[in-house]
C-alpha cells in the first residue's frame, strides 16, 4: 500500500517515512503543499495521506480543499500542532477524515491510518482475497494455504496482496517497485527479485501447484493452474 506524507518538518517527515516503511507501506514524502499536490496529480490512487496544516506556500487546508475539489477521495489524516476544537472541526469539514495533534504517538497514528484504509476498503473491496487454496484475510492480516497459516513480513504481505488484487495479470518489476517501495529506490536494484523469491518460498514451497510465475524479461504473475 502507498501513502503520502506532507510535512515540512524534515525530522518528523523522515521519522514517519521510516516508521511507516517498516510497517510495510511505500511512503512518498512532500515538504510543502505544492509538492504534495504534484504527488497527488501524479499518483491519485494513494491508499491514505498524512497532511500537516502549517505548510509553507500552500497550507494543508488549501491542499485538502484542492484535491477534494478534483474528486480525489484518498483518506486523509490531518497531523497538526493546532489543537483547538475549532481547528479540528474546520479540518474535518474541509475534507479531512481524521485529526491528530502533535506531539503524537506513532503507534496510535499507525492504528488510525490502518483504520482509515480498512474503512475505505470496505466500501470498495472485499475483506479477503483468494487464489485456489490460498486465502488472505485483509482485516486480520493473515494468510493461509491448504489450511496452514503462513507467516509473512509486512513487505511480503503487501506484495502478495498486490499480486492477488491483480491475479492473472503480468506485473512488471517497475510496477511492483512503485507499489511496494517508494521513489527513493533505484529501479535497477534487485530488491523486487529478492522479495518475490522470499514470498515464493513461503507460499509455493511444498505445494504441487505453483502460484507465482516468472515471465522472463517482463515480470511476475500470480495465477492458479
Amino acid at each position: 500500500m502507498r501513502l503520502l506524507v506532507v510535512e515540512d518538518d524534515m525530522k518528523i517527515g523522515s521519522f514517519l517515512r521510516r516508521g511507516l516503511g517498516e510497517a510495510g507501506f511505500a511512503v512518498d514524502l512532500a515538504a510543502d503543499g505544492e509538492q504534495g499536490l504534484c504527488f497527488f496529480e501524479e499518483h491519485p490512487g494513494y491508499d491514505a495521506a498524512v497532511i500537516d496544516l502549517m505548510l509553507p506556500g500552500m497550507d494543508g487546508l488549501t491542499l485538502i480543499e484542492t484535491i477534494r475539489a478534483r474528486e480525489i477521495t484518498t483518506p486523509i489524516l490531518i497531523l497538526s500542532a493546532r489543537r483547538t476544537v475549532d481547528d479540528r472541526i474546520r479540518g474535518l469539514q474541509q475534507g479531512g477524515d481524521d485529526y491528530m495533534v502533535k506531539p503524537f504517538s506513532f503507534a496510535e497514528l499507525l492504528a488510525r491510518i490502518q483504520a482509515l484504509i480498512r474503512r475505505d476498503s470496505r466500501s470498495r473491496t472485499p475483506s479477503s482475497l483468494s487464489a485456489g487454496d490460498l486465502h488472505m484475510d485483509l482485516l486480520a492480516r493473515r494468510v493461509e494455504r491448504g489450511g496452514r497459516e503462513i507467516g509473512l513480513t509486512a513487505r511480503e504481505f503487501a506484495l502478495l496482496e498486490y499480486m492477488l488484487r491483480n491475479r492473472g495479470r503480468l506485473l512488471s518489476k517497475t510496477s511492483i517497485l512503485e507499489h511496494i517501495y517508494d521513489y527513493s529506490f533505484d529501479p535497477q536494484t534487485n530488491v523486487v527479485d529478492v522479495l518475490v523469491c522470499r514470498l515464493r518460498n513461503k507460499i509455493d514451497k511444498g505445494f504441487d501447484d505453483k502460484l507465482i510465475h516468472t515471465v522472463r524479461g517482463m515480470g511476475y504473475v500470480l495465477r492458479t493452474p
